[in-house]
């Protein structure tokens, strides 16, 4: 099949007279209570297995539309025997398993196997694109070097991969397949977890070379899973509908850990399957009946502009009760697409929920009032560039910006806005966004600096910048993403949307980023661009018109614009745009730098890890006395 958004697939068609797209699930049966005395994710899980062994938890969408459902007690066998076989690999209480698999059942067995033993889950992703193998498993290297990692959990496909990483690795022991650590029989040294232990390690998006896995202890996942819980009315006759990666927080605390919690039925579909036809996730929620789903900003402005009318005839998304929209920045002209487009297919706009979350904070950290639809702010561009202050406007102009309401701190949990010397700022003054609360991280795993500058006593840096308006916190930008020139602010993603938006480039596909200038000593603007377009005067004119396109937004124009091939632009496992990755490409002379063959990646990596291992060898050899001559 074709990767494309677009491309054909003869296999699945869409309207209502196709029988894999009718509707397949009729009401729910609810349970009683939720596991509000566990004090670990293993009790909860148990206090369902006690209650409803058989009831369904997790069912997986393939292409096709076929199913294949999992209950508690099948999950919870699976697991066992997966245990076992961590255990037969030495694994055990408090070390780290990585688990770098797809969308799959024996994610949610290797998950909860290591558990059982008391060892902590690495989520990791695996390979998205082939031809960036080499970068993908550098960053993989950095990530299991940071946590230790003794064991490797992968797809046959990928063995290769681990055994070259096991090169920069000591500490790696065994890369093995989730099918061969399945052992039946036989008793397992289960451990009494303690709700302080970790639960989870959650490595967040950045650098490769300087991995944050952000430590998760069982009481705060059940500290988020239980606010998130009450703010948003979930209930076990709710059905949960999502494509989001396993090894991103909202899909793996949010999606998983949450509906288990919940006894809410799972319905998953691979974050591919998705990408490759994005009016999968509207039939699927529409055949399985979903009230709640999910998805980064760049998902709902995808469906709303790519899926054909064709191709909607039938759809009903009248269930669809809660649209979260989180991961990344909000945008108000997302959610009117959105709404507009399928307003005649059921959806109702009241049902576009934006909230805000990051995983220092397990996942979520505030929601809106629900039911009560979108509150956008509409403020003077010019007035926050400048002052920093966000002063209301009436009319929308070249001059307004509409920043979308991300609700109030969730129960029990705290929001400020601060200034650089940690005062509180009034309403509507853009500053620092911090947290505190029951489900704030213990700090990044074997990174103690990176921990320090996370803390400011009790309270935690966000790395955002945003105000707050009527109580309800509004989100500007990231800290770090933030450009200052001449002494205004600019904003890269308003930017980079508005950008996205000129016929011949690729929506999403844009970044933007501030670089020193060593001889001024001053921030110059840079525009990359992916674009299809190949004819040179075709290129140059793209060109101006980026550039003027930026001028209105930035007032003033961009240093330097770059179109680039499609997939050069970094990004990150959920979609979300790795400025800094991008910024070290341009630094390094390397954004136009055609792409190695992958046959040439491998053999670069084979040929690092063979030398890497001779002078090991020689290391040793140079310890030892040889034995000496006859």
């Amino acid at each position: 099949m074709r990767s494309g958004p677009l491309a054909s697939d003869a296999s699945l068609s869409f309207g209502p007279n196709t029988a894999s797209q009718a509707p397949a699930c009729g009401p729910l049966e609810g349970v009683v209570g939720t596991p509000a005395d566990a004090t670990t994710i293993l009790e909860a899980f148990r206090w369902h297995l006690d209650r409803h062994p058989d009831r369904e938890h997790i069912t997986l969408l393939d292409d096709s539309a076929a199913t294949e459902t999992v209950t508690y007690r099948q999950l919870w066998v699976a697991a066992t025997e997966t245990a076992r076989g961590l255990e037969s690999q030495g694994i055990a209480r408090g070390d780290a398993v990585v688990i770098m698999l797809p969308t799959c059942r024996e994610f949610f067995e290797v998950c909860l196997g290591a558990m059982l033993l008391g060892a902590v889950p690495v989520p990791m992703y695996p390979p998205l694109r082939w031809s960036q193998v080499e970068e993908h498993v550098r960053g993989r290297a950095a990530i299991m070097a940071n946590c230790s990692a003794p064991i490797l959990v992968t797809v046959p496909e990928a063995m290769i991969l681990g055994h070259i990483l096991r090169a920069d690795l000591p500490t790696l022991r065994a890369i093995v397949t989730p099918k061969s650590l399945r052992r039946s029989g036989g008793a397992i040294s289960s451990p009494a977890i303690a709700e302080s232990e970790t639960a989870l390690l959650q490595y967040t998006s950045g650098s490769t070379g300087d991995p944050k896995g952000v430590v998760l202890s069982h009481s705060i996942l059940l500290a988020n899973i239980r606010a998130m819980g009450k703010v948003s009315g979930v209930h076990s006759r709710d059905r949960f509908l999502s494509w989001l990666p396993l090894y991103h927080d909202m899909g793996l605390i949010g999606a998983w850990m949450g509906t288990m919690y919940h006894a809410v039925p799972l319905v998953l579909m691979s974050p591919t399957s998705f990408l490759a036809r994005p009016a999968r996730w509207l039939w699927a929620i529409h055949r399985h009946r979903a009230t709640i789903s999910a998805g980064p900003n760049f998902a709902y402005d995808f469906v709303a502009s790519k899926v054909r009318d064709a191709e909607l005839i039938g759809l009903d998304l009248s269930c669809w009760r809660l649209a979260f929209n989180g991961s990344e920045p909000v945008r108000a002209e997302t959610l009117e697409r959105f709404a507009k487009r399928f307003a005649p297919y059921g959806f109702d706009r009241k049902a576009l929920t934006p909230v805000y979350g990051l995983a220092e904070c397990a996942v979520g950290l505030a929601f809106p009032v629900l039911g009560r639809g979108p509150r956008v702010d509409r403020i003077d561009r010019q007035a926050l560039a400048r002052d920093g202050r966000a002063v209301p406007g009436t009319e929308v102009t070249d001059e307004t910006l509409e920043i979308v309401a991300c609700g109030r701190a969730i129960p029990s949990h705290e929001l400020q806005v601060v200034d650089p010397n940690g005062g509180v700022l009034p309403e509507r003054t853009e500053g620092r966004i911090e947290f505190r609360g029951p489900s704030a991280t213990l700090g990044y795993y074997g990174n103690p600096e990176a921990t320090a500058k996370l803390r400011r006593g009790d309270w935690l840096d966000t790395g955002d910048l945003g105000y707050v308006a009527d109580g309800e916190i509004y989100i500007t930008s990231r800290t770090k993403d933030l450009i200052k020139r001449v002494g205004r602010s600019i904003y890269p993603h308003d930017v980079e949307a508005a950008i996205g938006e000129i016929p011949g480039i690729r929506k999403g596909c844009v970044a933007v980023f501030g670089t020193l200038d060593r001889k001024s000593g001053t921030e110059r603007v840079i525009v990359v661009a992916e674009s299809s377009v190949a004819a040179p005067v075709e290129r140059t004119a793209l060109q101006h018109r980026i550039t003027e396109t930026a001028a209105l937004v930035m007032n003033g124009a961009p240093n330097e614009v770059w179109l680039v091939h499609p997939r050069t632009v970094p990004k990150t496992s959920s979609g979300k745009l790795r400025r800094a990755a991008c910024r070290e490409l341009y630094e390094q002379g390397l954004l136009a730098a055609p792409r190695r063959a992958i046959w040439v990646q491998f053999a670069r990596m084979e040929l690092r890890a063979a030398r890497i291992r001779i002078r090991r060898g020689w290391r040793v050899l140079r310890g030892k006395k040889l034995p000496a001559a006859p």
